[in-house]
């Protein structure tokens, strides 16, 4: 209660000491109402203040890097970063040695856990891609609840419908199942990965398909370890059975889906993109279309690409004719061997597309760039 108590204090003191202070820069787009700091300036360096005048040391983590505040005569820590990269981030404020979320941010769930996060803006001709287009047609995320009788609980997914869903009532919709990674859920890619708008605006212009995208949790929200005696193969192994016999046939009883195997596809991100392998690649009958965004893909680098996932790479033509698109993607400085897998695969046959998102690490902008070059492979007329 103490520590409850202590970040409330720290809340509306803010709240008034930035109401007469010019922030430098701008205020961030993922802060709280009426809360100027964070705010990022036109170099990309952010600006951190916390009104905490009985705290002894304050510092802003920024994805495990550190920066160290001061205080003033007011109580106020503040700190002004280096220039950050452009995208997503999470962070916390380390007060006397104890992580705390930013009163004045909005949180994520990320890391396993709520966390503050900012954005850190890139030019808008570079973000508009994801960005809120007002001339465009949209979409809706619903949040739906259903029953898993696998798990024998409730569960939640969130639900993409394009702008013409509830309008032209005799189209029936392929789907896109799309998955968040570790220590996330299914929050994680209509709010850090902007998922609505990157639809919105392909479909506005052509670049895809209508198509409702699924997002649900992957039983991996927590970091691998935090279970003890888990092992790395346990790991959000759950879901594959739960996507197969609750989550499918949920979607197709609930929307207006097309429910044959060349109209689904399945996604995901990090430990997400290797549930897209796991059970894509053992349900072809399934899904046509596979992609992985910085997949947490594990295989032994002399490993027989025409041996690993019991085989299915064996007979090229075989594959090729049943996976219309194969998306292999990864930011440039990350090393999640995207590209290598790629390389393996072409050299047996297997078709695939290698991107790699220019500048960025592992992070929601290498996976809302990886998720805009995917749609437009996906639920194509055959040529």
């Amino acid at each position: 209660m103490k520590t409850l108590s202590f970040v409330l204090t720290c809340f509306l003191a803010l709240s008034a000491a930035t109401a007469q202070v010019l922030p430098e820069g701008t205020p961030a787009q993922t802060n709280v109402p009426e809360m100027k700091y964070p705010c990022v300036d036109a170099s990309s360096r952010a600006t951190f203040k916390l009104h905490a005048p009985q705290a002894q040391d304050v510092k802003v983590d920024i994805c495990g890097q550190k920066w160290q505040m001061t205080k003033n005569a007011d109580g106020v820590w503040s700190v002004t970063t280096d220039p950050l990269v452009v995208g997503f981030h999470y962070y916390f404020l380390i007060v006397d040695g104890v992580a705390v979320n930013d009163p004045a941010s909005e949180t994520f769930f990320g890391c396993g856990k709520m966390a503050s996060g900012i954005e850190i803006p890139e030019s808008p001709e570079a973000a508009a891609y994801y960005t809120y287009n007002q001339s465009v047609a949209h979409g809706q995320v619903r949040e739906c609840h259903y029953y898993s009788s696998v798990e024998q609980k409730e569960r939640r997914c969130f639900v993409y419908t394009p702008a013409d869903y509830d309008t032209n009532v005799s189209q029936r919709y392929p789907v896109l199942y799309l998955q968040h990674g570790m220590g996330e859920d299914e929050r994680g890619w209509s709010q850090q990965g902007k998922m609505a708008n990157i639809l919105d605006n392909q479909i506005a212009a052509g670049k895809c398909v209508p198509m409702i995208v699924v997002m649900d949790y992957g039983n991996c929200g927590y970091i691998h370890g935090t279970r003890p005696g888990e092992s790395r193969e346990e790991f959000g192994a759950s879901f594959t059975p739960i996507l197969l016999n609750d989550i499918i046939p949920y979607i197709d009883r609930t929307f207006r889906t097309l429910t044959d195997r060349d109209h689904r596809a399945m996604a995901g991100l990090s430990w997400g993109g290797h549930q897209t392998f796991q059970t894509t690649l053992a349900n072809l009958d399934k899904f046509a279309y596979i992609g992985a965004f910085s997949g947490a893909i594990f295989l032994p680098p002399q490993a027989d690409m025409r041996q690993v996932y019991n085989g299915v790479f064996a007979n090229a033509d075989a594959f090729n004719g049943k996976v219309h698109a194969l998306f292999l993607g990864m930011g440039s400085e990350e090393n999640m061997g995207s590209k290598g897998l790629s390389e393996k695969l072409t050299a047996i046959g297997i078709r695939n597309t290698y991107y790699e998102s220019p500048g960025t690490h592992h992070e929601w902008l290498t996976w809302r760039r990886c998720l805009n070059e995917f749609l437009p492979l996906i639920f194509k007329p055959a040529e």
